[in-house]
């Protein structure tokens, strides 16, 4: 079945700094993490809900029944991705600390399709690689 929807959760703690542009903007590019989705692969994005991540139960609820009743899209046609705000070590800072725990959320919820990452910045990735930022 094919990707009609891509979710990405952003770090809520990261949102306040960060606008998201480089995700969207990569997801519009299909670049990177999102170069294989299909051309009219809906998107959107929010925020994990703040630490520890318990309020994506409730966004992913809302989102789901309006996905239902507004655009027929069923759970197995989207695919959550945990920006990289959440799963690397990056400026913001380390991974987060909660990510299995929203992982289990999201699965709980019936979305099976789960990637760690969106964007990926090339300083971020050269850090990474010098060992500056750790690789997860």
């Amino acid at each position: 079945m094919s990707t009609k929807y891509v979710v990405i959760i952003q770090c809520d703690i990261a949102h306040r700094r960060c606008s998201g542009f480089a995700c969207t903007n990569t997801f519009y590019n299909k670049e990177g993490m999102f170069e294989n989705y299909e051309e009219n692969t809906r998107y959107i994005s929010f925020t994990c809900g703040g630490c520890c991540g318990k309020g994506v139960a409730a966004k992913l609820e809302h989102f789901a029944k309006r996905c239902r009743k507004d655009t027929n899209i069923n759970k197995d046609e989207v695919v959550i991705h945990l920006s990289s705000c959440m799963v690397t070590d990056n400026h913001h800072y380390d991974r987060c600390p909660h990510v299995d725990y929203i992982k289990s959320i999201i699965l709980k919820k019936g979305y099976t399709k789960i990637i760690e990452g969106s964007y990926l910045s090339k300083n971020a990735e050269k850090k990474r690689g010098q060992g500056v930022y750790t690789s997860y």
